[in-house]
């Protein structure tokens, strides 16, 4: 039976449940008390947390594991209710061709696309000294586009849908964690006994207690609670990263006409990035020291849309000239139309709230240990100037969801530290490496220094006009392959 979901906490949950006698779950009320066991506790019903559940209600070995989410979020009970008359929200992230095709095998995909999400065939980045840009096209690799703008609460909504509606055994916390233990294999692990706290006393089990005082047991727990970690501070894997002196403001805008690129400017304090969302809208991510994002989350409507377009246009410097040093790679006199530089559309009002908020680099030291995982932003988070971040989650949760099937499907204990470290093989040096470009960009555009400024350019020309070179940094950005240097 599909949409067997329980909702512990929710009075209106456990009526509409005990009405329905062939469901099987009993839902009970918060104030009793349950020490229930699963095979998968995923800590965190956001994006990331969702896409893996998802994912293992779609695959065969995986789909008839009994997983619990826990996470207190108001959106996981009453789910976003999404109106096509409603403005963009400015919180989207921009999804790549190997995250889409995630979402396609999983089934999500199908919910996205019923709610606004913009596709972009082509991207333009370019240097404030006017000295160089590049030019990205979907036709450079043979796709129909490079990417997907879609906002966060459609994600969001659209995977619990793809979850809920599967055959899937399921069951919704609304709480937060507040304890977590997992005790060392114990030798006695040999004694016949089903129960939860014997199973967790041999080390078979990990315990999680909640905020309500109750508790439940699981092979295996997934930390997707973002940056902030609970599993990971709990479980003490230790983490490596530093808080950046910029801050990112986002906001919706609208333009006269529609936009179909996605753009991006480097200025002396920060990338602009300028991403289509669908209609006449745009999303704005500016990054900028703390006092500027003070001043610019203050200044009025009128203000702000002057600056956007000021540092869209000709502000900082002159726009870059087509062609360059490299543009004789291409191998003919003349540049495409599609090669020129080209100028944003203009900003003419802002139609959402601005938000500012702190950028970090945090990456755990370990991605898995005895009983647990960790996954998205709770095992990495990025500087967001090439929209990578959710990405990578997604990845995480893509790989996770196969190397569990693979472990079930040799009998392997899910929760054993030896499958769980396969996954952190596999995905740890892919995330270093996407950390690492863009810790490369972020730094090489944080000084404005004459003779870099002159190899920044170089290097934008040689990306716009050696095609090789171009395809590759495409498809790694795409998700779809590595870089040589990392192959």
């Amino acid at each position: 039976m599909k949409r067997l979901v329980s909702v512990y906490g929710s009075r209106r949950a456990t009526q509409r449940c005990l009405c329905n006698t062939s469901s099987s779950h009993i839902i009970k009320e918060s104030s009793s008390s349950y020490s229930d066991q699963y095979d998968l506790a995923i800590v965190g019903g956001g994006m990331v947390g969702m896409a893996l559940a998802s994912s293992l209600a779609k695959m065969p070995l995986t789909k008839n594991l009994n997983v619990a989410i826990i996470d207190a979020s108001p959106a996981l009970k009453n789910p976003f209710t999404i109106k096509k008359e409603d403005l963009p929200d400015p919180r989207v992230s921009t999804v790549t061709p190997a995250t889409i095709s995630f979402f396609k095998d999983v089934g999500a995909w199908n919910y996205i696309e019923q709610h606004r999400h913009a596709y972009f065939d082509k991207m333009q980045v370019w240097d404030y000294t006017g000295l160089g840009y590049t030019k990205y096209n979907a036709r450079d690799v043979d796709k129909d586009f490079l990417g997907c703008v879609v906002e966060n609460k459609v994600l969001q909504s659209s995977l619990l849908s793809c979850f809920q509606d599967t055959d899937s055994q399921k069951t919704i916390y609304p709480h937060r964690l507040t304890s977590m233990s997992v005790l060392p294999n114990s030798s006695l692990k040999g004694i016949a006994s089903k129960s939860p706290t014997t199973m967790y006393a041999q080390g078979q089990l990990a315990k999680l207690e909640l905020d309500d005082g109750n508790s439940l047991y699981a092979k295996l727990v997934i930390g997707a609670d973002g940056n902030k970690s609970q599993v990971r501070e709990l479980s003490g894997i230790k983490t490596t990263g530093w808080n950046y002196a910029q801050n990112a403001i986002i906001c919706t805008v609208e333009h006269h006409g529609q936009n179909h690129c996605a753009w991006q400017r480097f200025l002396p304090s920060g990338p602009l990035a300028l991403l289509p969302i669908g209609d006449n809208f745009s999303n704005i991510v500016w990054t900028m020291s703390p006092s500027e994002s003070v001043e610019y989350k203050a200044m009025s409507e009128d203000d702000f849309v002057k600056a956007v377009n000021h540092a869209l246009d000709y502000g900082y410097g002159a726009h870059p000239k087509s062609g360059g040093m490299f543009s004789w790679f291409r191998g003919d006199s003349t540049a495409s139309a599609q090669e020129y530089f080209e100028v944003p559309p203009k900003v003419v009002s802002v139609v959402s709230e601005r938000m500012a908020f702190p950028l970090s680099l945090k990456h755990a030291n370990d991605y898995a240990t005895n009983r647990i995982a960790l996954i998205g932003d709770a095992a990495h988070s990025v500087h967001p100037l090439a929209g990578q971040g959710v990405n990578l989650g997604f990845g995480d949760a893509a790989t996770l969801s196969r190397i569990l099937a693979e472990g079930i499907a040799v009998g392997t204990d899910i929760g054993e530290k030896s499958l769980l470290k396969k996954y952190e093989a596999e995905r740890k040096p892919a995330n270093m490496m996407m950390m690492a470009v863009l810790e490369s960009f972020q730094k090489a555009y944080s000084v404005d220094f004459g003779p870099l400024n002159i190899l920044r350019a170089a290097a934008f020309s040689g990306a716009n006009y050696i095609s090789p070179l171009k395809r590759t940094i495409i498809s790694f950005a795409s998700g779809e392959n590595k870089l040589p240097l990392f192959s």
